[in-house]
């Protein structure tokens, strides 16, 4: 074994000179300048991300005004107030057919609520999003609104939003990772101009769309969203869109209490991503075009709407009477049933709409159902708590929940309870269920994705931690056929390795030698006594013990090779260890013991 002098190595093999060197050139972060170039494109798409949110919600008032109302006008309205009578079945049905014709002959990219699109842009569309993406996903979801579809703005205007932040990022020579940062922005700053909510717009982002958490994209997002806020105020008015009064500070009793709401609201979260995709699995059956689903799935809306108007449309005057305790009773069974099926239907059917807002008006009438057997707190209350709770639970994304109710509603003596029943509805459906409503979509095209995030183990790491402190080494006047032989007789220090490491006379580092070389120096050379330095490589690629095993592995990535001679830092033909891929699986082997391996302390 390669033993280095005691008196400049440490324990494990590395100068203690080279490792304050290497550690002077690490950090925290690998943030550099070029965060500084996206946080000003990240302004920008503030700017056009506000726009867009303004004119989808004039589109989604206007078209609401004349499918109900038979006016123009931009001042918003609900289809509740409507006064078409049985004829209200035939709106939504010919606005399905609008996006039905738009999907097939336009981009089937609209279809669905737009969050699972714009996951799949940034995991596997390297962040590109096609422009007329951009320009038909808020055309199609503001007429599906605004023909009655029980749908929110929120999934159109993150994929919109982060469709024109990715085009604006395709006008520049951006990395993939540098798209993905301003298609994010952009879906944050939508978010954030439509509810007035730039907190939960941010989380947001972290919990669902970015998939990392690094400063190089946290803080252009949160500039993005944070601009678009402050738009907001004169394109459509200051926040909050839901307020109420607010509560005092929590108690103890309502705090346990939460936890039920949140559990309740965590079946419920499941019961509803089942039915979604079982209305999908159904349309599927189905022997007609896909562009005729939706309006198949429409005459169940318009018959929903019949039935319990406040189905219709986005409800956000529903929402803000929840939270402020004015539905109580058979009121609210009714519109928790009716709003299931009819938005269950509208989405399984492939139309364009969102599932934010359905999921407050849900999860709201249920807190305010089980108000009346709670001793503590108000309707209200547990309104907003099963708001969180649903949406947390549903979405899997529970810090996003909390503050967006709270952002909502003001009400932050409520975070509390809000924290709480998001946090159990998300322990119960990841118990529940494999999957999101949001990543069973993905699953259901081939994709599949993890949500859980973790420092790489490979940032964590040195190299000395893995290395094989006894590499396969032959001097280097050793032929080409000597070594086969050797190989060949199953010699315990050479067949172990793919790569055998040259030392010369001293025991310095002279080369590397693989078994492909060997197999094209005995198959393709005409000398016998061909040496290994001749057949192998001299000029080395080399990693060292106080690297990060991540940059050693991007070396041999970058550079299609599987093995590293280790040396020292101050000396490369010092010779220390030996990197391969067995080494590096070691790595691996390591996180599985300390997830899976249980023991006493």
């Amino acid at each position: 074994m390669l033993q280095p002098n005691s008196t400049s190595w440490t324990a494990h093999g590395e100068s203690v000179a080279g490792e304050a060197h290497l550690d002077a050139g690490l950090s925290d972060f690998s943030t550099d300048r070029r965060v500084l170039v996206l946080s000003v494109m990240a302004v920008v798409v503030g700017v056009i991300s506000s726009m867009v949110a303004y004119a989808l919600l004039w589109l989604i008032a206007t078209i609401t005004n004349l499918a109900f109302f038979q006016r123009f006008s931009y001042v918003p309205a609900t289809p509740q107030e409507h006064h078409l009578g049985a004829w209200v079945i035939v709106v939504p049905v010919i606005g399905a057919l609008i996006i039905g014709l738009m999907a097939r002959y336009g981009s089937e990219k609209i279809r669905g609520h737009g969050i699972p699109e714009a996951l799949e842009a940034i995991l596997l569309g390297r962040s590109k999003i096609q422009p007329k993406v951009a320009i038909l996903k808020p055309i199609s979801a503001a007429i599906s609104i605004g023909t009655g579809g029980p749908f929110g703005a929120e999934g159109p205007i993150i994929m919109t939003g982060g469709a024109f932040g990715s085009i604006f990022a395709q006008q520049f020579h951006l990395s993939a990772a540098e798209r993905k940062t301003l298609l994010v922005a952009g879906a944050a700053a939508g978010m954030s101009a439509v509810f007035a909510t730039p907190v939960a717009a941010v989380l947001l982002a972290v919990e669902l769309l970015l998939f990392e958490w690094k400063p190089r994209s946290f803080i252009p997002v949160t500039i993005a969203a944070i601009v678009a806020s402050a738009l907001r105020v004169p394109l459509l008015g200051q926040g909050p869109i839901f307020p109420i009064a607010t509560h005092g500070a929590m108690s103890a009793s309502e705090l346990a209490f939460a936890v039920i709401v949140g559990i309740l609201a965590g079946f419920g979260s499941g019961a509803l991503t089942s039915l979604v995709y079982a209305c999908e699995d159904v349309f599927q059956k189905l022997p007609l075009h896909w562009m005729w689903w939706p309006a198949i799935g429409a005459v169940v809306i318009g018959v929903g709407g019949v039935i319990e108007p406040r189905v219709l449309g986005v409800g956000y005057d529903t929402i803000h009477g929840l939270l402020r305790g004015d539905m109580i009773g058979l009121a609210v069974i009714s519109l928790i049933v009716c709003k299931a099926v009819v938005w269950s239907v509208a989405l399984g059917s492939g139309t364009s709409g969102g599932v934010l807002a359905p999921l407050l008006i849900m999860g709201g009438a249920l807190g305010a159902l089980v108000a009346k057997w709670i001793p503590a707190g108000d309707a209200g209350l547990w309104a907003m708590t099963g708001m969180a709770a649903m949406m947390g639970g549903t979405m899997r994304s529970p810090l996003t929940a909390t503050i967006f109710a709270v952002e909502l509603t003001r009400d932050f003596n409520a975070l509390p309870v809000a924290l709480i029943g998001s946090v159990a509805a998300l322990g119960v459906t990841v118990l529940l269920m494999r999957r999101s409503i949001l990543t069973e979509k993905l699953a259901r095209r081939g994709h599949h994705i993890t949500r859980e995030y973790a420092v790489d183990l490979f940032e964590l790491m040195r190299v000395r931690e893995v290395m094989d402190t006894d590499p396969p080494c032959v001097p280097a006047t050793l032929t080409v056929s000597e070594l086969s032989d050797r190989i060949a007789q199953n010699d315990p220090v050479l067949s172990r390795r793919q790569g055998t490491l040259i030392v010369d006379e001293q025991q310095r580092l002279a080369g590397i030698i693989t078994r492909g070389d060997i197999v094209r120096a005995l198959r393709h050379s005409e000398k016998t006594d061909m040496v290994v330095t001749e057949a192998g490589c001299t000029k080395l690629i080399v990693t060292y013990p106080d690297e990060p095993l991540h940059t050693a592995l991007s070396k041999m990535l970058k550079r299609n090779i599987g093995r590293l001679p280790v040396v020292d830092r101050n000396d490369p033909t010092r010779l220390l260890g030996y990197l391969g891929r067995t080494a590096i699986l070691s790595a691996r082997a390591k996180l599985h013991d300390e997830e899976h391996v249980r023991q006493k302390g």
